[in-house]
């Protein structure tokens, strides 16, 4: 079943109705192509083209099939139609005949898609919501159980200053409150119904569009039927946005595979996310980490086709748009994917204390607090920077930490330093005294972690 074919003379080719198909794909709009089916039956109810009795009757039909293929939506598939649309409607004049041939008054597929894919996509915004506020929960409950966890903080994978395990969990948690915002953003800009808008430039018949809008649960109407039917701005912002949160579950990745490494052995990763390797008996490979990190590449894929897709496509519907469909279904079930594996990571990860302990005792991670230091006994800052590197420099030539020097070594190269200078080189130390708004102390630490605590409902 075709839905135009009155103004051609044969049948189209086989290989060009498959290559025209989009309905192995698009069958995952099911639920939203019926359920604005409904929502069309009942607008063009409202204009007398149908009676409120055959209404009735195309709804109820309407929702028998929705029960249908929720059961087993793979029954579509088994179908050579066209598309969705196609195979909705197809159902329907199986079932009520002349009836359903009714119900595409006005309507046209290019409104009713672009509608498909705006009400799939809220869905998925929806869910993926849930997902990123269960690994922010997750990302918390690791920080409340590491805020004593101290190890070394990194700039150009060298150690830096001394952190917390617990400040690097809060630092993702950040970019997920990020993804999330953006989210929220999209959804709000994608809340706009396009149906009723037709080919692209409206329909002749008296339909209230604001009707629609409500019954569909949007919560605006589109003002331009040329741009509605046209417009995939939404999908590019989408996957724009999976692509954003998808490179903070890559560096997230990366971080924990380092960490993972002999070379760190800050954290052991559970057998439950690991794989072994099929010639060495001793690996335990972190390839759950490895695959996230490969999949943002996927997803970043995703983008760039779209974005190229409608590059100088002009208005209204193109063909080209059917495009759209199979990169965005990947990007966001990929997406989905890897925040919910970032979550099992996160349940049964092992922080190994002491560990991270040595290795931020052995970076020289207090450099700055000596320097610092210096600078409290009215030495200027650069020429405090160049006595520190001085020092450290014989330390790491004696093989020992900046606190393991005598005083009479840190004399040397100035008066000034006494002997309080080994508590300020304390890494405790070091932690503490950084308590402003966003610094990585015990205080400041457990106090973020209160108020996410009660901003998840998690207290």
């Amino acid at each position: 079943m075709v839905l135009w074919g009155g103004r051609f003379f044969k049948k189209s080719d086989n290989f060009f109705k498959k290559f025209n198909s989009s309905l192995y794909f698009d069958y995952n709009l099911a639920k939203q192509d019926i359920l604005g089916s409904i929502a069309w039956s009942k607008a063009i109810l409202s204009s007398n083209i149908i009676t409120y009795d055959e209404q009735q009757m195309i709804e109820r039909e309407l929702i028998n099939l929705l029960e249908k293929v929720t059961k087993e939506p793979s029954i579509i598939l088994s179908s050579d139609v066209e598309d969705i649309h196609s195979w909705v409607e197809k159902q329907l004049v199986d079932k009520l005949g002349a009836l359903a041939k009714k119900l595409h008054t006005g309507r046209s597929r290019n409104d009713q898609v672009t509608t498909d894919l705006k009400l799939w996509c809220k869905s998925q915004v929806i869910i993926l919501m849930d997902e990123l506020t269960n690994l922010e929960k997750k990302l918390i409950l690791v920080a409340e159980k590491t805020i004593d966890v101290i190890m070394p903080g990194y700039t150009h994978l060298q150690r830096a200053q001394p952190i917390t395990f617990a400040h690097w969990c809060l630092a993702y948690l950040e970019m997920l409150k990020r993804d999330k915002s953006r989210l929220e953003d999209a959804y709000q800009r994608m809340d706009v119904n396009p149906l009723g808008s037709g080919a692209l430039s409206g329909t002749t018949w008296n339909i209230d569009r604001e009707k629609i809008s409500c019954l569909l649960g949007f919560t605006n109407t589109s003002n331009n039927s040329l741009d509605s039917v046209g417009d995939r701005d939404y999908v590019i912002e989408l996957i724009s946005v999976a692509s954003i949160s998808m490179m903070h579950l890559s560096r997230f990745s990366e971080d924990l595979i380092f960490f993972n490494s002999g070379e760190a052995n800050f954290i052991e990763l559970s057998d439950d996310v690991t794989s072994g390797s099929s010639l060495m008996p001793q690996k335990k490979n972190p390839d759950s980490l490895e695959l996230i990190r490969g999949k943002c590449a996927r997803v970043y894929g995703s983008l760039v086709q779209i974005l190229v897709l409608l590059k100088s496509l002009p208005l209204s519907y193109n063909k080209d748009m059917q495009e759209d469909k199979e990169g965005l279904f990947d990007a966001l079930y990929t997406w989905n994917n890897c925040v919910q594996m970032s979550g099992l990571i996160l349940d049964t990860i092992k922080v190994k204390k002491k560990n991270c302990y040595s290795a931020a005792q052995l970076g020289y991670s207090n450099a700055t607090e000596l320097a610092d230091y210096l600078v409290t006994k009215n030495i200027p800052f650069r020429e405090a920077h160049y006595i520190v590197g001085q020092i450290v420099l014989e330390a790491i030539n004696k093989n020992v930490s900046l606190e393991q020097l005598d005083l009479c070594t840190f004399q040397k190269y100035h008066t000034v330093i006494e002997k309080d200078v080994y508590k300020i080189l304390s890494l405790e130390s070091c932690i503490n005294k950084r308590n402003s708004q966003g610094g990585v102390s015990f205080l400041r630490t457990k106090k973020v972690i209160e108020n996410e605590k009660i901003r998840l409902n998690l207290t």
